[in-house]
């Protein structure tokens, strides 16, 4: 298996998403959302920059929506929208490495984004919307360029009657009431790629997870629901501080969960923030380890992030490992024992997954989460607690709002020990490797 890291712009299992010709610094979302007719409508305004050729032509992705107009630096331009792309054609071309605006005003009603995982983006709640968008669902609700790498600021405006809260990461700059209408104005300066701007629209109580720490966290949870979050996620704070300790520091201004009055699959994580079902909420703490996978995305994948889909055990593999380490930690299971069993399973399935590149129809697969978890595991072993604390402090922070590949954790990882082989027998080999030796 070749570990060549080909162009951080292209993403082989979704070469039909994004437009590696320019780069995206900020989104600028005004957008109205009626939930009973499911209508959105609105503008986004994207700031970017031309890459290094002229460019006469570009494409947005975005789902089945009506156009109004299409703007280039304030100019009409020319359009073609079919298939989920948004082709645009500047009045004037644009030199290279010009920065340029582009504005498009559309509407219509939200869907998802069809893939092998089903629908994926804006889903329709009982009472209320939900955008949980990994990997390619954000055109289902707003005009992107929809690739990992290409990660920008936002500050998104949505209206909605009043009797929903909008929730979504990073800091409420206002909250704004005219009449039976809301208006929520959010900032994330941080950047972040386009499938991780989650939002929840739903008739949601605020939480408030105090705990004298330096990190605001709240909850946004439907009525019925806040007496067993509150035991729910009672830890969280304390999970907070020991992952500060172990990955480094908290790398946003505050983290917000929302608990949506519907079942799901799995929670799912977004910059900032993250969405749990009903089903997750039980008042015995009996989704903590999801709890702590979820969290620890904020430094996995949020922070620093895939630079294509191909990498994606660099989110699931730490997530998985510190639902393990947050085990040990608050006197559940130690992690030897939960690697043992992770360990265990995976031997009695097929041996044809490779780690740091198991094909788009794969990604998702429960081996990738285990596996991933047990290579983080077999490093922490091979390195020491010492060097390997070092190690993923050092990682968060020098990435910290950047994009990574496997060959530079490789990299990385190989300054604090002599352990190349060891993770190329668990990322690039399909054979389940022994469990390591505890000394």
């Amino acid at each position: 298996m070749s570990r060549k890291q080909l162009d951080p712009s292209f993403d082989p299992y979704f070469p039909d998403h994004g437009d590696p010709r320019y780069r995206v610094h900020r989104y600028e979302l005004v957008l109205d959302y009626r939930p009973g007719p499911n209508r959105l409508g609105g503008s986004a305004r994207l700031s970017a920059l031309a890459g290094p050729e002229v460019l006469r032509e570009f494409a947005l992705d975005l789902g089945e929506f009506r156009i109004g107009r299409v703007l280039v630096d304030g100019r009409a331009a020319h359009y073609a929208h079919r298939a989920g792309r948004l082709r645009v054609k500047p009045a004037r071309p644009l030199a290279a490495g010009a920065a340029f605006t582009v504005e498009v005003h559309y509407n219509g009603n939200p869907r998802p984004v069809r893939s092998q995982w089903g629908g994926l983006g804006w889903e329709e709640l009982t009472d209320g919307a939900l955008a949980a968008s990994q990997p390619i669902g954000a055109p289902s609700w707003f005009p992107c360029n929809d690739r990992p790498s290409d990660k920008a600021s936002y500050l998104l405006s949505i209206t909605t009657p009043s009797s929903y809260a909008v929730v979504t990461g990073g800091r409420l700059l206002t909250r704004t009431t005219r009449a039976s209408a809301t208006t929520w104005v959010y900032e994330q300066s941080a950047p972040t790629p386009s499938y991780l701007v989650g939002v929840a629209i739903a008739p949601l109580e605020r939480v408030l997870l105090v705990d004298g720490g330096v990190v605001p966290q709240s909850g946004f949870v439907p009525s019925p629901l806040v007496e067993p979050f509150a035991a729910d996620f009672a830890r969280q704070p304390q999970m907070m501080r020991y992952f500060t300790d172990l990955f480094g520091p908290y790398p946003f201004d505050r983290y917000t969960v929302a608990v949506v009055d519907e079942e799901l699959d799995v929670p799912v994580e977004a910059q900032g923030m993250a969405v749990f079902g009903r089903n997750h909420v039980d008042g015995v703490r009996g989704s903590e380890r999801l709890v702590a996978h979820e969290l620890a995305h904020q430094w996995f994948g949020n922070s620093v992030t895939v630079a294509d889909w191909r990498h994606i055990w660099l989110n699931e593999g730490f997530a998985k490992y510190a639902e393990w380490a947050w085990s040990e930690h608050s006197g559940g299971l130690p992690a030897r024992a939960l690697a043992a069993r992770a360990h265990a399973q995976l031997s009695l399935l097929p041996q044809d997954l490779v780690l740091a590149d198991p094909g788009r129809k794969l990604m998702f697969d429960d081996r990738v989460y285990e596996r991933g978890g047990l290579a983080v595991y077999a490093l922490r072993w091979a390195l020491g607690d010492a060097a390997f604390g070092a190690m993923l402090r050092e990682w968060t922070a020098a990435r910290r709002g950047g994009v990574v590949t496997t060959a530079d954790f490789l990299a990385h990882a190989q300054r604090y020990g002599a352990v190349l082989e060891l993770l190329e027998d668990w990322l690039f080999r399909p054979e389940l490797p022994p469990l390591p030796r505890i000394r």
